[in-house]
């Protein structure tokens, strides 16, 4: 399994920002990680200044969004929609996305319910519960009802 640094991570999300914006040819995981840094164009700053973010952090308490664990959470949906896995996820997305009115949307709803599942395996030393997680988007799609 791929198990990269935090600044492999977010030099992955600077060079598909920076190749896209040159024009530059994309491996298909890279097209997918610049299509979701340019629906967030408060982060293109960031990711055209590497030195002065790459090792930068952001701890919970100040307040502020981690923008590269932001858009790996949205790289982590958009894979797992693009295969439907956990199976049923696509559906319920999709059904979220006509609710909120976009895919990216419904994306930053389930995004908790991700992070939730990833935290519950973590404090349990398991593989996530994808049971759980698809019980937590399906109630987020109840709630927009």
């Amino acid at each position: 399994m791929f198990n990269p640094s935090r600044d492999q991570v977010r030099q992955f999300f600077i060079d598909s920002w920076r190749k896209q914006s040159e024009g530059a040819p994309l491996m298909p995981i890279e097209a997918m990680a610049a299509a979701i840094a340019a629906l967030h164009p408060e982060y293109h700053a960031l990711l055209e200044s590497r030195d002065e973010y790459i090792d930068r952090d952001y701890p919970p308490e100040h307040g502020k969004t981690n923008p590269f664990l932001h858009l790996s959470m949205h790289l982590a949906i958009a894979e797992q929609l693009s295969i439907d896995q956990p199976p049923g996820i696509r559906a319920s997305v999709d059904k979220l996305a006509a609710q909120e009115g976009s895919r990216h949307h419904a994306e930053h709803a389930i995004m908790d319910c991700l992070a939730e599942t990833l935290w519950q395996a973590q404090q349990s030393s398991v593989a996530p519960d994808a049971s759980l997680y698809l019980e937590c988007i399906n109630r987020k799609l109840q709630a927009k009802k």
